[in-house]
Formats: C-alpha cells, sequence, structure tokens
C-alpha cells in the first residue's frame, strides 16, 4: 500500500510540473516570429498563464511595433 501511494504522489508531482523541454527558447521565438510576420526578437523568458506553461517573447515586428506574444510551451502555438 505505501509503495503505490508513494507511486501516485510521484505521478501526481510530475504531472504538476510545467513541461519545458517540449518546447526549446529557440522554437518559441521562431514561433513568435511566425505570429508577428517577422522580425527581430529582443527576449524570450519563461513563464505560466494559470496552469499553462508559456514562453514570453519580445521582439520587434517589421513594421517597427514592439510587441509581446506568448507562445504555449508544450503545442508551440501563440495565444
Amino acid at each position: 500500500m505505501k509503495a503505490l501511494i508513494t507511486s501516485l504522489c510521484a505521478a501526481l508531482v510530475l504531472a504538476a510540473a510545467p513541461a519545458w523541454a517540449q518546447l526549446s527558447r529557440d522554437d518559441a521565438a521562431g514561433a513568435a516570429q511566425r505570429a508577428s510576420g517577422g522580425g527581430r526578437v529582443l527576449s524570450v523568458e519563461r513563464s505560466e498563464v494559470g496552469r499553462r506553461a508559456v514562453w514570453r517573447v519580445k521582439l520587434v515586428t517589421p513594421r517597427g511595433e514592439v510587441r509581446v506574444i506568448m507562445i504555449d510551451a508544450q503545442t508551440g502555438q501563440a495565444m
């Protein structure tokens, strides 16, 4: 019984942790560039929105606008 509880607790801890390894920093930057139509990436930071792991990508668009685009760390989709 103790082994079952220990295994269950370990599974819950792993399920609750953000999955940063799903999408790299470079992949997130590329996804943000595609979502904004190109541009130069200024910064990429890890963050959370609600309970979802996201990459916060700040970039300058080809038109000179500074934008922040949130990229889902698991799917790679702009939010």
